[in-house]
Formats: structure tokens, C-alpha cells, sequence
């Protein structure tokens, strides 16, 4: 056996050395460096032109984010903008060509982009005008992209450490109620002004020299490795007298022009280049991750959580294991004619284990659809380790996710027929429409809701109505036949044979103790899942809501395993007491043991929004409560599947190794 062991091993090692040397072999599409060079020496290997883009702006005070021409900036040509993925589209961003003219190595001091004229008493100016105070009063941020990586801008924190964020302000406004001048001077301090950053100052880094494939740059050539801004406010004379070293900040007044008063804002921008040959291409995002806060502090956290975890999980699988072999073992002494009349314990509802439920149909329903989801997790994580679905590349996240669902429409409709046929069940046309229809369709009505806010608040996350046709098309395309060929390939087998005769007449059920009653048990169930993953739940939200980027999807993975592993025991653990308290009715209550850590997980998400977040418009709070239901409702699914599977399979093993007459 050993040796068996030790010859799988070495294969295995093979194996992930085959894939790594695959993997480094190739760079992922939209991945790969750029080379860049001095405009006189481009070619078809090297590009002069270092394209800016801009994308949504957003606010941790707001869920709405909005698109950049939505405020009166600069614009460049936004006929050549690239074209979003479905990923994309779907979290609202939108990615345009910016107005800012960039060449590689041409340092630029004071250059202006544009000039924008502002008439009091102009409907349309004060409009304009509104928008940029509503934005900057709101902490709108820009967020800017540069060779496929996001523009920094980085700032000291109290523990002396330098964080750098993946956006930075349109403006500052210091309230008339604060003693608090704005975090990009100091000197921005005068109370009840608005000071928008009109001036960037944008510090490209570049790698020169040999890159990591051992070829080196011909000339003025190298690869960037980072872009940071510095936003100002700069209170221009005009815009033929620009002045980059004036410090005098253009502060905007809470009111409107009067009437015949012009306002002028330029907006200006400088270059520089520096070059830093200690940093090499594939680590350029090395100081954005590692400067993200309350990422090094968790670790230890994590990892004493996922401990924790894992002794509770073997605890409870030794307790189970000891208990069942006695169980086991004089359920089935044959010694004697009285001990084998003699029946107590789990044994007592052999007849009525496997009785059908109380809407086996809804049952199945969730069941199927749980699988769909469940699968879909564990690929997308899979992929996400292997780094198919990194930061650097944008939307594929979503994208991967949303097309896994609609193609693993056939084990949700396998899953879905043979538990209703293992129910008796006999429409099986009405099961196999409401598994394709039911699920998504909650999740879609609630997305098409949140989608009509976000279109009557002229936000850029409203998603077009072209793309809307092609997520019903999908739906209706794909999953929906796929879930038929499941569910003809389900229905087609014979009946899951259980390994004990049902009754005919259904056993009364003792009364129950308060810790065997089905509530409290629900309750209970979800706290040992729930706690090891409330950890993670921080760093997810803070992606999702805050503008974080969220990378650690090793220990994301791991922590799913160890959620699969709890809630499976946990359901086991409960689903067993209360066999031995006679209560037989197990089908419903091992889905909703585990499924009820969805009830924790919306708890946390207020809890969330009351000290992590500013929101206090109504349209954003109910769009934030909106999009944690429908992940509330998914990991309802995948929690609730997880522990029924488990229990269903424990209940047929234990009733299948004792002898019943």
C-alpha cells in the first residue's frame, strides 16, 4: 500500500510540474506587458502612446456609481473605448478613452486639457455645476486605468505606513460643522467650500532593461510597473495663463453663481517618468495588494479560525464515529430472541425514515438549484487559485460565475427528477420547468428591481437593455435546455431503492424536548458554519462596497472547504439526536439546519452596513439590501444543499448496516 502511495506521489508531482511549466509558458488574454518606447523608435514590438482610461466614478456614501462624462470633466474620443465583458458590464463599469495625451518618456510640466465656462443664473450651468458639489461632497472617487493596471494614489497612515488606493477624490469638501481640513492638504481648510482637484500629477514608473523572458528593450524602451497621481486644486488665472506651481487652491462657494458671474475651471495635468529597474514586470501589483489595510493583521486571525474549525470538525467526527459503532454494534447482537425484539434509539423509526416530505416538489427544486450553485463555487474558486481570475483581469470573475451557472443546468435537473422520484413524484414536466424557472427566476427579478433604480437614477451600473436580452438568452438558451437533458437523463433511471421499507401508517412521534424541537435546532446548525467564514465575509464585502481588491482567494478556498466539511457534520450531528429522539422528519430540517447560516450571513451584512458604511439615501440602502438578498439567497442554496446531501447520505449508510426485520 505504501508504495502505491509513494507512486501516486511522484505522478502528482509530475503532474503539477507539467501545469506549472504549461501555465508560466503562456499569458492570459489582455495579460501579457506591453513594451513601450520613445515615439522615434516604435515599431510593431513597442508602442509610443501610453493610453489613459478613465472608469466609473463610485463612493462608499452611495451604492449608485456613476459613469465619468456623468460629471462636467474633460472628455476624450469615447468612440474607441474598449468593449466591456459581461463581468464588467454587470458591476457597472464602463471604461472610456480619457482626455490626457501620454507618450512614453515625454515629461510634460504644465499642460492644460480643457477649459470649462460656467454662467450664473443658467439653468444648465447651475445643473452642471450642482453635479460636481453633489460629487465631491458625496466622496466620489476616480478610477483611472494605465497598461491595464489601476492609477494609485498614495498617502501616510497613523501607524506610519503608506497605503495606496486604487482611486482617488474628484474633490474635498470641508463641512461647515468640521475642524477636519482635507486628507490631500491641509491647507484645503476653509469651512463650507468645495475644492475640486483640478490638477493631476501623474508619476509613471517603467522597468528598463531585461525583462523576465530574457530579452532585452532596444534604445529608450521598458515596461511599466506603476502609475501614481497626485491630485491638486489649483486656482488658474486663466486658461491662457495656466500657472501648475500656483498654490493658491480654486475653491467653490455652496451657492450657485449669481447672475452675469462666469466661474472657469481648467483642468491641467503634468508627467514624469522614473525608472526603477529593482521591480520586475509580474510583480508590479506587489504594492498595491500589500499596502491594502487589514490584510497582514488577519492572517493570524484566519488561520486560528480554520484551526478552530477543524478541531471542532474532527471532535464532532470522533463523537460520531465511537457513537455509531456502539449503536451499530448492539443493534445487531442476535444472541438472543429478546435482544432481537428489543428496539430503541434511531432503530425505532427505520419504517418512517424515508417517508416523502411535505413539498417534496419545492424540495427538489432547491435541492437542484443548490447544486447548480455549489458547482459553480467550486469551479470558480479552482479557477480564481490558478489565477485565471486575477485582479488584472477585469470582470472575468463575474463573468466566469455567470457562465458556469447557465451551463450547469444538467446536474441541477439530474439532482432536481431523482429526488422527486425518490418522492413518488410523478410530474415530473411541472418539476423540471419550475428547477429552470424558480431559482433564477428570483434572482433575476430581484437583479431586473435593483436594475430599474439604478436606470432611474442614471447610474452607470443600470445594465443596457441589449445585455438584459442576452442574460434572458442565456437563461432560456442554455440552462434551461441543459436542465431538461438532466432531467431526462434522471427521470429515465429507476427510483433511488432506500435501504429500508417504508410503513404505511406513519409512527406518532414522541413529544420533543426544547434542544430537539426543529427551531431551535435550525438555529443552532448555523453558527458553527457561520463562524468560519465570518472572517472572510469582511474582506468580501469590503471588495464589493469599498472599492478593495480582493485576492486571497487561496484561503477563500480553503475556507469554502471547511464550510462544505462543518455543515455537513453539523447537519449530521443534529439530524442523528433527533433520530434517537423518534422524530423522523429529517428531509426539510437537514436543508434548513445548514441553510439557516444565510440567516447569519444577512446579519452580518447589516451589521456591516451600520458601521462600515455611510449610506443614507434611500436609493442606495435599498439597493444595498437589495444585492445582499440575492446573495443571501444563493448561499441559502449552497449551504442548504450541502447539508442535506450529507445527512441523506448518512442516514442510507447507517440504516443499510443494521439488520431490521
Amino acid at each position: 500500500m505504501s508504495a502505491f502511495c509513494e507512486i501516486v506521489w511522484k505522478y502528482l508531482i509530475i503532474l503539477l510540474l507539467l501545469t506549472a511549466k504549461i501555465v508560466w509558458s503562456f499569458y492570459l488574454p489582455g495579460l501579457a506587458p506591453v513594451n513601450y518606447c520613445v515615439k522615434s523608435e516604435s515599431s510593431s514590438s513597442c508602442k509610443s502612446e501610453i493610453v489613459l482610461y478613465v472608469n466609473r466614478l463610485n463612493t462608499e456614501e452611495s451604492v449608485i456609481p456613476y459613469e465619468y462624462h456623468h460629471f462636467d470633466f474633460c472628455t476624450g474620443n469615447e468612440k474607441n473605448s474598449p468593449v466591456e465583458n459581461l463581468g464588467q458590464v454587470v458591476f457597472g463599469e464602463r471604461i472610456r478613452p480619457g482626455p490626457y495625451n501620454i507618450e512614453f518618456l515625454r515629461e510634460i510640466n504644465c499642460e492644460l486639457v480643457c477649459t470649462k465656462n460656467y454662467t450664473g443664473d443658467n439653468p444648465e450651468s447651475d445643473h452642471r455645476i450642482m453635479l460636481l458639489k453633489k460629487g465631491i461632497s458625496l466622496n466620489y472617487q476616480h478610477h483611472w486605468i494605465v497598461d491595464n493596471m489601476p492609477v494609485t494614489w498614495c498617502y501616510p497612515l497613523d501607524n506610519d505606513k503608506q497605503y495606496c488606493s486604487t482611486g482617488f477624490p474628484m474633490g474635498c469638501f470641508v463641512r461647515p460643522d468640521s475642524d477636519e481640513a482635507c486628507l490631500v492638504n491641509p491647507n484645503y481648510n476653509r469651512r463650507g467650500f468645495y475644492y475640486i482637484f483640478n490638477h493631476v500629477d501623474l508619476r509613471i514608473t517603467y522597468h528598463s532593461g531585461q525583462p523576465e523572458e530574457g530579452v532585452g528593450f532596444h534604445g529608450n524602451g521598458g515596461r511599466i510597473i506603476s502609475v501614481k497621481v497626485i491630485p491638486r486644486s489649483i486656482n488658474h488665472i486663466s486658461s491662457s495663463k495656466i500657472d501648475c506651481d500656483n498654490t493658491d487652491p480654486l475653491a467653490l462657494k455652496s451657492n450657485s453663481p449669481i447672475r452675469g458671474e462666469h466661474l472657469l475651471i481648467s483642468y491641467t495635468y503634468s508627467v514624469q517618468f522614473n525608472m526603477d529597474n529593482s521591480v520586475k514586470w509580474s510583480s508590479r501589483w506587489d504594492y498595491i495588494l500589500e499596502s491594502m489595510p487589514h490584510t497582514n493583521i488577519q492572517w493570524f486571525s484566519i488561520l486560528n479560525s480554520l484551526i478552530i474549525v477543524l478541531f471542532l470538525s474532527g471532535m464532532v467526527a470522533m463523537i460520531m464515529l465511537r457513537t455509531l459503532h456502539k449503536d451499530i454494534a448492539r443493534y445487531n447482537q442476535m444472541d438472543s430472541g429478546e435482544d432481537a425484539q428489543e428496539e430503541f434509539g434511531w432503530k425505532l423509526v427505520h419504517g418512517d425514515v424515508f417517508r416523502p416530505p411535505r413539498k417534496g416538489m419545492l424540495l427538489s427544486i432547491f435541492l437542484g438549484s443548490g447544486v447548480q450553485v455549489t458547482c459553480m463555487t467550486l469551479i470558480t474558486l479552482a479557477f480564481a487559485c490558478l489565477g485565471f481570475l486575477s485582479p488584472a483581469n477585469r470582470g472575468a470573475l463575474m463573468t466566469c460565475s455567470m457562465v458556469l451557472f447557465v451551463s450547469l443546468g444538467t446536474p441541477a435537473g439530474y439532482v432536481s427528477s431523482r429526488i422527486y422520484k425518490s418522492f413518488g413524484g410523478v410530474k415530473w414536466k411541472s418539476n423540471v420547468i419550475l428547477t429552470s424557472v424558480v431559482c433564477p427566476g428570483i434572482v433575476f427579478g430581484l437583479f431586473f428591481v435593483m436594475n430599474l433604480v439604478l436606470w432611474h437614477e442614471g447610474s452607470s451600473g443600470a445594465v443596457p437593455f441589449s445585455t438584459l436580452v442576452a442574460l434572458l438568452g442565456l437563461w432560456f438558451g442554455v440552462s434551461v435546455p441543459l436542465t431538461f437533458v438532466g432531467a431526462y437523463m434522471g427521470f429515465r433511471k429507476r427510483a433511488l431503492e432506500h435501504p429500508v421499507r417504508t410503513n404505511q401508517i406513519p409512527r406518532q412521534i414522541p413529544d420533543q424536548s426544547i434542544y430537539t424541537q426543529p427551531i431551535p435546532g435550525i438555529i443552532m446548525g448555523g453558527v458553527l458554519p457561520f463562524g468560519c467564514i465570518f472572517i472572510q465575509l469582511f474582506f468580501i464585502l469590503s471588495s464589493i462596497w469599498s472599492s478593495q481588491m480582493y485576492y486571497m482567494f487561496g484561503f477563500l478556498f480553503l475556507v469554502f472547504l471547511i464550510l462544505v466539511i462543518t455543515c455537513s457534520e453539523t447537519t449530521v450531528l443534529l439530524c442523528y439526536f433527533h433520530l434517537c429522539a423518534e422524530d423522523y422528519h429529517w428531509w426539510w430540517r437537514s436543508f434548513l439546519t445548514s441553510g439557516f447560516t444565510a440567516a447569519y450571513l444577512f446579519f452580518y451584512c447589516c451589521h456591516y452596513f451600520l458601521t462600515k458604511l455611510s449610506i443614507k439615501d434611500g436609493a442606495s440602502m435599498f439597493l444595498y439590501f437589495g444585492y445582499t438578498c440575492i446573495m443571501v439567497f444563493l448561499f441559502f442554496l449552497l449551504t442548504g444543499t450541502i447539508g442535506f446531501m450529507a445527512c441523506f447520505f448518512f442516514i442510507r449508510k447507517i440504516y443499510s448496516v443494521v439488520k431490521v426485520d
